[in-house]
């Protein structure tokens, strides 16, 4: 099976340059895809939106990796089943809480998945959680408490969607740690498009609605090809950067969504949101850069023991 990883490392790029600009182009990707998922219609369920996703991405990559040899082939089959499944379900509660809530409320609500992603490797590698690793952790649980305005119209269920989509995603982000051993980024991508494919299908069959002029074709379009493009271009700069560095940058998502939705799309800017989002977004910098240092550690103790 081909790497595409691996084949494209022989392209000798300046890893100071290329790691930001292909996190920083993925980030605004995905910001894109979040627009476009927010500008569809009411009658498009989210059942809608995740199958032209999956099914789109799955097209796509079939289309241009598939050609050699059985695409689904990779290591640990049952671990990519399950991450396929944990992801396309973070996918759906994500787009859940966009469609229910403000744009940018969503997405600061989302991406207090890095602090999730510390707890479960904790429970499932038994990393260790020091003093300051908890402190951000209960300042990213601080700010999604602030946001959260506990009311019993659409804003509650949307906020513990969000909420649900970050903890997924966390978990989804601790499997890929393991998964990443063994398989590329274009398998793991394809199975969560297959797995995310398997549980919208059926819903989707019952009532499905198609696209009923060329603005929602565009849209469709542009969700498809924009998370397929935002998800290689990510795994790409892992490859130039540093897990943290890589998740700093991408956290910029929530910068570009919010100032997206800000500016164009009439989101509410209340004190929850400056502070809650202020809160989540700095502790997940600190928390990004100590899980850093860590990793430094263990890396210098490796080489001052090898004989």
């Amino acid at each position: 099976m081909i790497n595409p990883v691996r084949s494209a490392a022989r392209v000798h790029l300046d890893a100071g340059l290329a790691g930001p600009l292909f996190m920083l182009a993925a980030a605004l990707l995905y910001t894109v895809l979040n627009v476009f998922v927010k500008l569809l219609g009411p009658e498009y369920r989210v059942w809608d939106v995740g199958f032209y996703r999956f099914l789109g991405g799955a097209l796509v990559l079939l289309t241009i990796f598939g050609r050699r040899g059985n695409p689904y082939r990779g290591y640990n089959t049952r671990l990519l089943i399950i991450r396929g499944c944990t992801g396309s379900a973070a996918f759906i509660a994500l787009v859940t809480g966009i469609r229910l809530l403000p744009l940018s409320t969503a997405l600061v609500i989302f991406y207090s998945f890095p602090a999730f992603a510390a707890l479960f490797s904790y429970f499932l590698y038994g990393e260790k959680i020091g003093l300051f690793e908890s402190a951000c952790i209960l300042a990213v649980l601080a700010g999604v408490a602030v946001l959260f305005d506990f009311q019993l119209s659409g804003g509650l269920f949307g906020q513990a969607m969000a909420l649900t989509g970050g903890a997924l995603a966390g978990l989804t982000v601790t499997l890929i740690r393991t998964l990443r051993e063994h398989n590329g980024p274009v398998i793991i991508y394809l199975y969560l498009c297959t797995m995310g494919l398997v549980v919208v299908l059926p819903p989707f069959a019952m009532q499905p609605v198609w696209p009923a002029s060329s603005w929602e074709w565009g849209l469709v379009l542009g969700i498809v090809f924009s998370s397929v493009t935002a998800q290689l271009l990510m795994n790409q700069g892992f490859f130039y950067c540093r897990g943290w560095e890589g998740g700093v940058f991408m956290s910029s998502e929530v910068i570009f969504t919010a100032l997206v939705g800000i500016l164009f799309l009439d989101d509410p800017t209340t004190w929850r949101f400056w502070t809650g989002g202020g809160l989540i977004f700095g502790s997940v910098v600190v928390l990004n850069r100590l899980k850093a240092n860590q990793e430094g550690s263990r890396s210098r103790d490796s080489h001052q023991s090898r004989p």
